[in-house]
């Protein structure tokens, strides 16, 4: 071999549809845990996200110690990276920096759905499940805000989100 050693057969995550839970973070909104760190051994952290049209997506934040990556597996999400907003299509890549400010929905007039994944891996599943549980009336918002550190997501301010998304522009 030249020297690359191939993952031992108890390294390899396999996730089956089947056995992914789903989550909810608003109406029009699904999220597919698929592996978290704890699956990969910190390698990375894996979510379908699927957003019909219409929905507010996730608002500005950043993370300070991954990359988040997206994979758009089919229709349009807009994406806000720092001071500039652009339409990622079908097939198309992003990868976001740490430390970099970023939101990300439907494009107008479209559905998103894409592949998120997370490098390093990061504790993730949890907060999406917190996301799920105010959906669903069960926790409050003041507790995200208190997780931001936990969960490495940190809110900011975007005017340019806020204005892009109110007009409605592609």
């Amino acid at each position: 071999m030249s020297g690359t050693e191939f993952p031992r057969p108890d390294d390899v995550v396999l996730v089956r549809e089947a056995d992914a839970e789903i989550t909810a973070d608003a109406p029009g909104s699904l999220i597919t845990l698929i592996a978290d760190s704890d699956r990969t051994g910190g390698a990375v952290t894996t979510n379908r996200t699927i957003l019909d049209e219409g929905v507010a997506g996730a608002p500005p934040h950043f993370h300070t110690r991954a990359t988040e990556m997206f994979f758009v597996l089919d229709g349009a999400l807009q994406v806000l990276i720092d001071d500039r907003v652009v339409v990622l299509e079908k097939n198309d890549f992003l990868a976001v920096p740490p430390g970099t400010p970023h939101a990300f929905a439907p494009a107008p007039g479209s559905f998103a759905d894409a592949l998120l994944v997370f490098t390093p891996g990061m504790d993730r599943f949890e907060y999406y499940r917190l996301l799920d549980r105010v959906n669903k009336g069960e926790a409050s918002v003041e507790e995200i805000k208190a997780s931001s550190e936990r969960f490495d997501n940190h809110y900011v301010d975007s005017p340019l989100w806020r204005e892009t998304r109110a007009a409605g522009i592609r």
